[in-house]
């Protein structure tokens, strides 16, 4: 074990106080030039790590930091990412970490641009945001780096607002392997349904969005011939809308056997084949859910793709807690593991993993 070495032992090496130690490690003012540059001479001979935890303990500072995340269903991806976010707030009480977690309506900006005032107002130490456009967004993000709070970045990267970090899927590399996956099973087929949810014909995430980019991108370059087909469901939508909307689709295209899904909706369909009976035909779609598992379970989902929501949660507060409490280094971008679930391995998935 390394000798720890106590001021005493620096003030000796440096022939000053331990006063004047304590004012330089602190970086605190009075401090006259040549004893600064004594202190931190020694320090270098010294080889000296201050300790950042026991610095933060002992500063005894609160600190509020704000998730801001579109308002969810039970057990979507989203309660995953709030879990995963206060276990780490748990897991640092002792820091006088305090997370707020507030709330917009996905698909509407005013929403998001209302509750982002409200964090702004609010002066927190740190932001971690799901974003909405990017040019709504930056008008947020703009506000932050004004007033120096850092803020990380979740779901979807935008590399243009300057985050501090970023957590989330690489979303072209998901939706290539979501394809790659999927021809594994449909390579023999004319045809493919991807199924979306959309606003005014639109897909409101911009990570869905480059998922479906890259999915096309691997379907062009290996299997050109095959026709992809679009049920796009409406983002509010009752689910008797939907039944009649995949009725009509499944009684127009009898061909369909495969369909796949950027989101984590895959049961909506999956649902609908089970109590249509349709056993020939399967989803792919994203998230170990509650509702995807039952029907990956039951047969009506082939594939599912993991992300990782909890450990997102967790690695969020916990990098704002690194850069803002304990003065570390981050990494700015930090890409999930795309964790292929099927009915064999379902039971053996780490929903918790960290």
């Amino acid at each position: 074990m390394a000798e720890r070495i106590r001021i005493k032992d620096i003030a000796e090496r440096a022939g000053v106080s331990v006063g004047t130690v304590d004012r330089v490690l602190h970086d605190r003012p009075n401090v006259s030039k040549p004893a600064r540059e004594k202190v931190e001479q020694a320090l270098k001979e010294m080889n000296y790590q201050p300790n950042m935890y026991a610095s933060a303990l002992a500063y005894n500072k609160a600190y509020t930091f704000c998730l801001l995340i579109p308002k969810h269903e039970s057990e979507a991806y989203w309660e995953e990412i709030e879990e995963g976010a206060r276990k780490c707030e748990d897991q640092r009480r002792d820091f006088h970490i305090d997370l707020e977690i507030r709330f917009y309506e996905r698909s509407n900006e005013d929403s998001f641009k209302a509750v982002s005032q409200e964090i702004v107002d609010a002066k927190p130490e740190g932001v971690i945001i799901v974003p909405s456009s990017l040019e709504v967004t930056r008008g947020f993000t703009d506000q932050l780096h004004q007033k120096g709070i850092p803020f990380i970045l979740l779901d979807s990267y935008m590399p243009d607002l300057r985050p501090l970090s970023f957590y989330g899927q690489d979303s072209f590399c998901s939706g290539y392997f979501a394809a790659k996956m999927l021809m594994m099973l449909a390579g023999n087929e004319k045809e493919v349904m991807l199924m979306r949810q959309t606003k005014d014909g639109h897909v409101v995430s911009k990570q869905q969005d480059n998922r479906e980019v890259g999915f096309r991108h691997y379907m062009h370059d290996h299997f050109p011939q095959i026709v992809i087909n679009v049920l796009d469901l409406p983002l509010n939508g009752t689910r008797n809308e939907y039944q009649k909307m995949m009725a009509q689709y499944f009684d127009e295209h009898p061909a369909t056997h495969h369909c796949i899904t950027m989101t984590s909706k895959a049961h909506l369909v999956g649902d609908y084949l089970l109590k249509s009976n349709r056993r020939d035909v399967q989803i792919m779609g994203y998230d170990m859910v509650g509702k995807n598992a039952k029907c990956l379970r039951e047969g009506s989902i082939s594939f599912l793709i993991a992300q990782h929501a909890y450990m997102q949660g967790y690695y969020c507060v916990d990098t704002l807690f690194r850069a803002i409490v304990l003065k570390k280094k981050v990494n700015p971008v930090n890409y999930m593991p795309i964790e292929l679930l099927m009915k064999e391995n379902i039971d053996f998935y780490r929903r918790t993993q960290i």
